[in-house]
């Protein structure tokens, strides 16, 4: 099985063709996402923690694979107990994560997309699924959290660079990932007062298995070549937002949105 990693320790700059049911695997992808390691001038780095959530616990939704996966095992490496959410068809995704890990920050990552090339066949009931599993499931996870946190803790939601940006074939996702930037913002002054912070991270083109579960062969094929460095992000590049907004660097960011493209 190939890697998305080049040489020279520059990732690769396009998947190759592949496709996957949902909600997708990462042990299955033709070319295995990056979940730990960093490009560097000398070849490719490991992350390397420092202590910065140690004592820390962590529940992270959708922490089985992908951007999810590479949070719970950076957030561990920092010195955090790691507690993940993730679907039973997901366990051996979900087993790799657990052994760099234990759980204190929520990380509201679950999510699904759908594509739809035509607005006017857009199915409603894909519409309904994408609210309930995107924020509905958020906002939830949120309501019965805060009971069990205190000042200093952190509430770190995903959202998406498609908000800001537009898209023809993701009209519903993008309006509902755009909810979830207000979601944040509201959530975040209402918990101004009680010192918990609220924050989110809007990632570009990831290569993660939900990219891989929504597009055709073909579409992958050189997907995310139009994005700024020319290549498709991965996990570990963007995982390391979260650990600095779920850390105490971040003492000063109340409902701040990260742009990770």
């Amino acid at each position: 099985m190939e890697s998305s990693m080049g040489e020279h320790g520059a990732f690769k700059p396009a998947p190759a063709a592949q496709s996957q049911n949902k909600p997708g695997l990462e042990s299955i992808m033709t070319e295995p996402s990056e979940s730990t390691k960093l490009e560097g001038l000398h070849g490719f780095a490991e992350y390397a923690g420092s202590g910065k959530l140690k004592g820390k616990n962590a529940l992270i939704t959708g922490g089985d694979s992908g951007i999810g996966r590479s949070v719970a095992i950076l957030m561990a490496r920092e010195g955090a107990d790691i507690t993940i959410v993730y679907l039973p068809s997901e366990q051996p995704d979900a087993e790799t994560t657990k052994k760099y890990g234990t759980i204190n920050i929520l990380v509201n990552n679950a999510s699904k997309q759908y594509l739809c090339a035509e607005f006017e066949n857009i199915d409603l009931d894909k519409t309904e699924d994408l609210f309930r599993t995107n924020i509905v499931q958020m906002i939830a996870m949120a309501k019965f959290a805060l009971p069990h946190m205190t000042r200093g803790d952190s509430i770190i939601n995903t959202s998406s660079v498609v908000t800001f940006r537009g898209s023809g074939t993701m009209i519903d996702y993008a309006a509902i990932k755009r909810a979830i930037i207000g979601f944040t913002r509201s959530l975040a002054t209402y918990l101004i007062p009680k010192g918990i912070r609220v924050n989110a991270v809007a990632p570009g083109a990831i290569y993660t298995p939900i990219q891989v579960n929504t597009r055709s062969p073909e579409q992958m094929e050189g997907w995310g070549h139009k994005a700024g460095l020319g290549r498709p992000g991965e996990p570990s590049e963007v995982a390391t937002s979260f650990v600095f907004l779920a850390s105490a660097d971040a003492s000063l960011y109340y409902g701040q949105v990260l742009l990770g493209d």
